[in-house]
């Protein structure tokens, strides 16, 4: 027989779209993650009720409830996919029992983390956060073309499917855009970054987002390794995003001179503009909420791997 291996066991905090859906996943797909709470503060939501069905433990006094139940001790990993406020009081409140945070809301109180990215980088931070949909979609692509030049400014525009999206979201726009522009730069390798995040009501499973990164090396070459590069990050990205691709190739336009949209950082020089248009598209749910899930899942199931491989 096999050996049995046990499962690390996670909680949801937020009983909205988001959480509903990482406690779905957790349910359906992780082979190492085992959903063991979720916890709201509306004893009427759809997302307690479905909870309780599939027979996972749940309350309705927030993170207070999670502290009580009789199998706290046992949860290593929480998803935190409540509000910026709410996280900054749940971190407090889980910080002295040693847990795992995954933060799913704007507060960025950890390191700001894209799978393909940067994971390997924060695998032992106590509280990681996971940007923006808009940034886990289209921040991978800046840094792939900041790994083989300089990028001295980049900019992204990520439409949200407005039917998923929730009052609590709706408030925090410019709160997710921010936190998009810093990871656009800190994660992405941008000197300036700025985000553009709107509401859209297109057809909520498919997603389309724009890079526009500048950059100031002319040679044939040093374009043919970008294009490469971004090929290769599409590849990573999409083996835990199924959906997420290329809409068209990738374009590297001459710049005029001062006919820049936006002035570089710093006064750079810039040459060219890289031009990338992506869609992610999702076959059961909104596309802007698989990415947050698939991208939240993939962190807690590789800090499952390394608490599994260290315990050994």
């Amino acid at each position: 027989m096999g050996e049995v291996v046990s499962r690390v066991k996670v909680a949801v905090i937020g009983s909205g779209g988001i959480g509903s859906d990482v406690l779905i996943e957790v349910l359906r797909s992780s082979e190492t993650l085992e959903m063991a709470a979720m916890v709201g503060i509306d004893p009427a939501s759809e997302g307690l009720a479905r909870a309780d069905r599939f027979g996972v433990p749940t309350s309705a006094r927030g993170v207070a409830g999670l502290l009580c139940m009789e199998h706290f001790d046992e949860i290593d990993i929480v998803f935190d996919a409540t509000t910026a406020g709410a996280h900054k009081a749940n971190a407090a409140a889980l910080e002295p029992h040693g847990k795992r945070l995954i933060d799913l809301t704007s507060a960025a109180l950890g390191p700001l983390v894209v799978p393909a990215v940067d994971l390997d980088q924060h695998l032992d931070a106590p509280n990681v956060n996971m940007v923006t949909c808009g940034g886990q979609a289209t921040i991978p692509i800046v840094a792939a073309i900041s790994r083989v030049t300089a990028v001295p400014y980049a900019e992204v525009v990520a439409p949200i499917a407005s039917k998923p999206v929730g009052p609590g979201t709706r408030t925090m726009i410019d709160d997710f855009t921010e936190t998009t522009s810093r990871a656009i730069e800190a994660v992405g390798g941008a000197t300036a970054g700025r985000a553009i995040i709107v509401l859209d009501p297109a057809e909520p499973r498919l997603m389309r987002d724009t890079v526009l990164a500048l950059i100031g090396d002319p040679d044939p070459k040093t374009h043919a390794a970008v294009r490469v590069s971004i090929e290769s990050m599409i590849a990573d990205v999409a083996a835990y995003i199924p959906g997420y691709r290329l809409k068209q190739p990738v374009q590297i336009t001459a710049i005029l001179p001062d006919a820049s949209p936006h002035p570089p950082a710093g006064g750079a020089a810039v040459t060219h503009q890289v031009s990338v248009s992506l869609e992610v598209e999702c076959a059961t749910r909104a596309a802007n909420v698989d990415l947050m899930t698939s991208a939240a899942l993939r962190v807690a199931e590789r800090i499952a791997a390394t608490t599994s491989a260290s315990v050994k």
